[in-house]
């Protein structure tokens, strides 16, 4: 689907669900991330995730533009168009529209394991504790300003 078959669509739902009119432009975005779309209050335009469409397809795709076309038809009414309004709940359920998009799966990889670093000085046998590592040629003793070695690591 290209950025003109989505602006017929959004057309298209609006009438059929609004019964009125877009009348401005409706494109995807693909560096949009954390959301499935978004209403532009300055310029009236709506962006879209492109991603959502790739994974869950159409259906996906029409509930989040009727969610946007719902901040859009509400705003230019001068109704209350924000999430927590009466006016755009109501208008929400009216239309079937879903309140929350269905998340992305995550694209980080959490480490499962935590890792501490033992350090001590080469002078006074100081011990040191970190939870990052340190670079060893930057950094010396705090106590007697001693070279400092890595004694070992843990992972938890």
């Amino acid at each position: 689907m290209n950025d003109e078959q989505l602006q017929r669509l959004t057309e298209e739902l609006s009438l059929k669900y609004f019964h009125k009119p877009f009348q401005h432009i409706a494109f995807f975005n693909k560096r949009l991330r954390t959301t499935g779309g978004r209403y532009m209050l300055g310029s009236h335009n709506i962006e879209i995730n492109y991603t959502y469409y790739e994974q869950y397809g159409l259906d996906e795709l029409v509930g989040i533009i009727k969610h946007e076309l719902c901040h859009y038809h509400l705003h230019l009414e001068n109704r209350g168009y924000k999430h927590q309004d009466t006016d755009f709940k109501q208008l929400l359920k009216k239309v079937g529209a879903p309140r929350f998009c269905t998340p992305l799966p995550s694209k980080k990889k959490k480490r499962s394991s935590k890792r501490i670093y033992y350090f001590q000085c080469t002078s006074c046998c100081t011990q040191y504790i970190r939870k990052r590592n340190i670079n060893l040629t930057k950094y010396v003793c705090g106590k007697c300003r001693g070279a400092l070695k890595q004694k070992g690591m843990k992972e938890i």
